[in-house]
C-alpha cells in the first residue's frame, strides 16, 4: 500500500495533540448542485485543510483513524512546523498559503511555563522541588501526565508532541505522482476488501445518486486496496461527457470539494466512509516548504540527518513518527503491504508454472512435428525417386547425372578415408571407450569391503567350492560305474549269441 498525500476529510477545529494528517483542499461551502469550478474555501490556510486524520502519514497509508488531527496547513500557520507536534492551538494566517503569523502570547508562557516545570518548580518552596522537577523530566521524556510547578498555575499538560519526548523517529513515506486532471480522489470504507468488492456496483450508483444523478456524470473505480484494521481503500475518478460528445475527467480537488460539503459527507459517512482525499502530487514549492521546516517537536539536526539519509529524495518525503501506537500502525501497514506483495507474488510463481507447462507441452508438439516432417520428408524423397526412374526409364546416363555420380563417389572416398571423417570418428569412439573404461576403474575403487565381510564371503566361496568338489567326485564315480555296465554288457551280448547259434 502506498502512503499517499491527498485532501483529507475533517473540520478546521484545531487539536492540541493533533497528528500529521494529509494534504487536500479545506473545507469549503456551496449549494447541493455539483459544480466543476474551483471551490471557495472557508478557512485561511490556503491549498492545505483540516484532515479527520490520526496519526502521523500521508493519505490513506497514515491517515485512517478516527480522531481527529490539524493538518499540515494549520501546523505551518502556527509557526512551529506540523500540527502534529504543536501543543497549542493552531493559528491561522492571512498573510498566503505558507506565511508565518505572529506568535500568541499564550504560546510562550505554554514554553515558560514549560520550562518551569522541568528545570525550577516551586510548588513546594523545600528540596521536594527538585524531586517533582526530575518527576517532571521523566513524565516529558516518556510524553504523558501532567507537570506541576506553581500552585497558582495550572499544570503543564505533557503530550508526545512536547520536545522532550523520547519516543521519535523520522520514516519515509511516498509522494504521489497524480496529476490534478486525472481526477483521482480515495474514500476509505469501514468495511472489508471482500464486502465493497462484491458491493463495487452498488457503491459506483450510490456515490452517483450522492452526485444528483446526473446523466452526464459517470462514476468509475480506479482500484480497490486492502487497508489495516478491516478498511478498504477505493480510488474513484467522475467523467463528464459534454453535450458535443467530449468528456473529460473532474478535476481532483472539484470532487474532493464536492464531497466535503455537508450533506454530500453525511451520506457518505451513511455508506460507510471514514476518510476522503485527492490524490495529487506536490508542487516543488510545496516540498520545498516541508523540508525546511522541521516538525515541532522534532530536532533539526535529526530532521536534517533524515533528509540527507532519504533513499529516493524524488520519490520519497521523510514523515515524524511519535509514540508506540504510531510506530504500530506503520508496521500494520508494512504487514498489509507484504501480505499484497506476497499474494501478487503468488499470482506470479502460478502463472509461470502455467507458461512452463504450456512450454513444456509445445516444445514435445514441435519434436513430434519435426519427426512427421522428417518422414514425410523422407517419403517425399523416396516419391520422387521413383518417379525420375520412371521418367528415365529407357534414356541413356546424362551429362549432368555423370558429374553427379563423380561428386557423390568423391563424397564417399572422403568419408571413407583413413585420415578424414570416417578415421576421427573411429579416433573419437576409441578414446569414449576408453574414457568410459577408465571411469569404470576409478569408480570401482572408490567402493571397499568392510573386512569382516570379505571374510564371510571367502568362507561362503570356500563351502561353496567345497561342494562343488564333492559333487564332481560323485559324478566322476558314476561316469566309473557306468563305463563299468557298459564294458560287462559289452562282453555278455557275444556270448549269448554263441550260445543261441
Amino acid at each position: 500500500m502506498a502512503f499517499n498525500f491527498g485532501a483529507a476529510t475533517g473540520t478546521a477545529a484545531p487539536n492540541p495533540a493533533g497528528a500529521f494528517g494529509g494534504f487536500g483542499a479545506a473545507n469549503t461551502t456551496g449549494g447541493s448542485a455539483f459544480s466543476f469550478s474551483a471551490p471557495t474555501n472557508t478557512g485561511t490556510t490556503g491549498l492545505f485543510g483540516a484532515t479527520q486524520n490520526k496519526g502521523f502519514g500521508f493519505g490513506t497509508g497514515f491517515g485512517t483513524g478516527a480522531g481527529t488531527g490539524t493538518s499540515l496547513g494549520a501546523g505551518l500557520g502556527a509557526g512551529l512546523g506540523f500540527g502534529g507536534f504543536s501543543t497549542q492551538p493552531q493559528q491561522t494566517t492571512l498573510g498566503g498559503l505558507f506565511s508565518q503569523p505572529t506568535q500568541a502570547p499564550t504560546q510562550s508562557n505554554q514554553l515558560i511555563n514549560t520550562a518551569s516545570a522541568l528545570s525550577a518548580p516551586t510548588l513546594l518552596g523545600d528540596e521536594r522541588d527538585a524531586i517533582l522537577a526530575k518527576w517532571n523530566q521523566l513524565q516529558a521524556f516518556w510524553g504523558t501526565g501532567k507537570g506541576y510547578f506553581n500552585s497558582n498555575i495550572a499544570p503543564v499538560e505533557f503530550t508526545q508532541e512536547n520536545p522532550f519526548c523520547r519516543f521519535k523517529a523520522v520514516g519515509y513515506s511516498c509522494m504521489p505522482n497524480n496529476k490534478e486532471e486525472d481526477g483521482l480522489v480515495v474514500l476509505v470504507f469501514n468495511r472489508k476488501e471482500a464486502d465493497i468488492r462484491s458491493l463495487q456496483q452498488l457503491l459506483v450508483e450510490s456515490v452517483h445518486k450522492i452526485l444528483g444523478s446526473n446523466q452526464t456524470l459517470a462514476v468509475n473505480v480506479e482500484g480497490v486496496k486492502a487497508m489495516p484494521d478491516d478498511q478498504t481503500e477505493v480510488v474513484i475518478y467522475v467523467v463528464e461527457r459534454s453535450p458535443n460528445g467530449t468528456s473529460r475527467r473532474v478535476p481532483s480537488t472539484t470532487l474532493h470539494a464536492h464531497f466535503e460539503q455537508v450533506h454530500i459527507k453525511t451520506s457518505l459517512q451513511q455508506l460507510g466512509v471514514t476518510l476522503s482525499m485527492a490524490r495529487t502530487e506536490l508542487s516543488p514549492a510545496q516540498i520545498k516548504q516541508l523540508l525546511q521546516n522541521p516538525p515541532a517537536g522534532v530536532d533539526p539536526i535529526i530532521w536534517e540527518q533524515a533528509k540527507v539519509d532519504n533513499p529516493d529524495p524524488e520519490k520519497l518525503i521523510p514523515v515524524p513518527m511519535v509514540g508506540f501506537k504510531e510506530l504500530l500502525r506503520r508496521l500494520k501497514v508494512q504487514d498489509q503491504m507484504t501480505k499484497q506483495h506476497q499474494t501478487r507474488l503468488d499470482i506470479i510463481s502460478e502463472d509461470i508454472s502455467e507458461l512452463q507447462k504450456n512450454q513444456t507441452t509445445t516444445m514435445a508438439k514441435i519434436a513430434q512435428y519435426k519427426r512427421k516432417l522428417m518422414d514425410l520428408s523422407h517419403r517425399t524423397l523416396q516419391v520422387l525417386i521413383k518417379q525420375e526412374i520412371q521418367r528415365k526409364s529407357g534414356y541413356a546416363i546424362q551429362a549432368d547425372e555423370e558429374q553427379l555420380r563423380v561428386q557423390l563417389d568423391t563424397i564417399q572416398c572422403e568419408l571413407n578415408a583413413p585420415t578424414q571423417f570416417k578415421g576421427r570418428l573411429n579416433e573419437l569412439m576409441s578414446q569414449i571407450r576408453m574414457q568410459n573404461h577408465f571411469g569404470a576403474v576409478r569408480a570401482e575403487e572408490k567402493y571397499y569391503i568392510d573386512a569382516d565381510l570379505l571374510r564371510e564371503i571367502k568362507q561362503h566361496l570356500k563351502q561353496q567350492q567345497e561342494g562343488l568338489s564333492h559333487l564332481i567326485s560323485i559324478v566322476k564315480d558314476d561316469l566309473e560305474d557306468i563305463k563299468l555296465i557298459e564294458h560287462g554288457l559289452n562282453e555278455s551280448i557275444p556270448i549269448r549269441g554263441g550260445v543261441f547259434s
